[in-house]
């Protein structure tokens, strides 16, 4: 039996959802599967066997919010990381380590077991020199410094897994990786976990309508964005009909609600923090719209969003900015508001609050393609071929697959 070794640095698991499907999809095909993650939110407990999947976790008690923050947070994740897995390597054992960044730092662990003849897996979730960017609005020796992670991870690594094809073009042209050792594996949801379920009347708070959003509270999310949104329906289209619902937490979270204080719509909006997956279901299912904010920049335009397509797999229309992956993945399930620009974003969050058939047929939508295409039943096989050809085993459709993954915009890198 081959054994894995996962490492993710800034969700816990099994909250993390892709690493999560990730890692059943392992143990289902005959894996041993071991994560290293740090604690979160019901996630507390510093070792648990979850289906037959030991999850070994470490407090984290840096969350960075400034160079020097994140600096500290990636030293103790990875040192706590390479101690457990010292811990693993001498218990259960592995022989394949996957990492799941960011950070572009955990390469120094792949590298170390590879001189014991393990195999390192890259599996690439953020680009983040674009990230760097997003965050600090600047390059510099730190956005250089980025870019010299990422290639000596992709250097390292023996396959690279990538989300998209425009992650798959990262890692061919500015990571250096051979083309046939890159393989795109599509964050699909589970529908065994987005079920359709009544809504709860209650989270409109009074109101006729709910807007719905999940996901981080960061910089890069666009709250701030979405809450001067809220604001022009509020303010100055008179909508008092109108509620936001919004799950999540992150380092952002309250300044956004210091935000909604300053623009008066504090009433008007909920904000949850980090919720169960029932009361995160709770709140989509209720919702008469969905929304993603994301900021437009080039981070967020090459990047897919987990969020558009559990908003898809519940039937639910949905208004984003213009971004190239985001458009992709929705396709007609979406309007699209110009970018960066709040009041069109409440334009077109309007537009669908006024037609309830064409949410209906935005929503139908998007659920038939989240079954018949973006699902992640669709895209397991392709993570289990990408472990295949790591063992040097070549799949007869391994070439169909490659041929047919969900091919999206495929932007240059920078």
């Amino acid at each position: 039996m081959k054994r894995v070794l996962v490492l993710v640095e800034n969700l816990p698991s099994p909250f993390d959802r892709r690493v999560w499907q990730e890692a059943t999809t392992l143990r289902e095909a005959g894996y041993a599967v071991s994560i290293i993650c740090p604690t979160g939110k019901g996630c507390e407990r510093k070792f648990e066997a979850i289906d037959g999947i030991d999850i070994w976790r470490y407090d984290l008690p840096v969350e960075g919010a400034g160079v020097l923050g994140y600096f500290a947070e990636y030293a103790i994740a990875l040192t706590k990381s390479f101690a457990l897995s010292l811990r693993i390597a001498f218990g259960r054992g592995f022989d394949i380590v996957h990492a799941c960044n960011p950070p572009d730092l955990l390469f120094l662990i792949g590298g170390f077991y590879k001189l014991f003849g393990k195999k390192f897996v890259f599996d690439h979730h953020d680009a983040n020199p674009e990230l760097y960017e997003a965050k600090f609005g600047k390059r510099g020796l730190l956005w250089r410094a980025m870019v010299w992670l990422e290639k000596l991870t992709f250097r390292a690594a023996d396959i690279a897994i990538a989300t998209n094809e425009s992650y798959r073009r990262i890692a061919i042209e500015r990571g250096g990786i051979a083309p046939e050792k890159v393989f795109v594996v599509r964050s699909g949801p589970s529908l065994e976990r987005l079920k359709i379920q009544p809504p709860d009347e209650r989270l409109k708070k009074g109101r006729k309508f709910l807007v719905g959003y999940v996901g981080v509270m960061g910089r890069q999310e666009g709250i701030d964005y979405l809450l001067r949104a809220v604001a022009h329906l509020v303010h100055d289209m008179g909508r008092r009909d109108v509620h936001f619902g919004l799950v999540g937490g992150g380092t952002s979270l309250e300044e956004m609600r210091r935000l909604a204080q300053e623009l008066g719509i504090a009433g008007y909006v909920t904000f949850t923090g980090r919720v169960s997956d029932a009361e995160m279901l709770a709140m989509l299912n209720t919702a008469d719209v969905c929304v993603n904010p994301d900021v437009a920049n080039e981070m967020n335009d090459i990047s897919t969003m987990n969020k558009v397509m559990e908003y898809m797999a519940l039937g639910k229309p949905i208004v984003q900015f213009d971004l190239a992956e985001g458009r992709f993945s929705a396709r007609e399930a979406s309007l699209y508001a110009r970018r960066n620009n709040a009041f069109d974003l409440a334009s077109k969050i309007l537009e669908l609050l006024q037609n309830p058939a064409k949410r209906h047929a935005m929503g139908e939508f998007g659920r038939r393609r989240v079954l018949e295409e973006l699902e992640w039943r669709h895209e397991a096989p392709k993570l289990l071929a990408a472990y295949d050809a790591l063992h040097g085993v070549v799949r007869t459709d391994l070439r169909r697959l490659a041929a047919t993954s969900n091919r999206s915009a495929i932007l240059p890198p920078r």
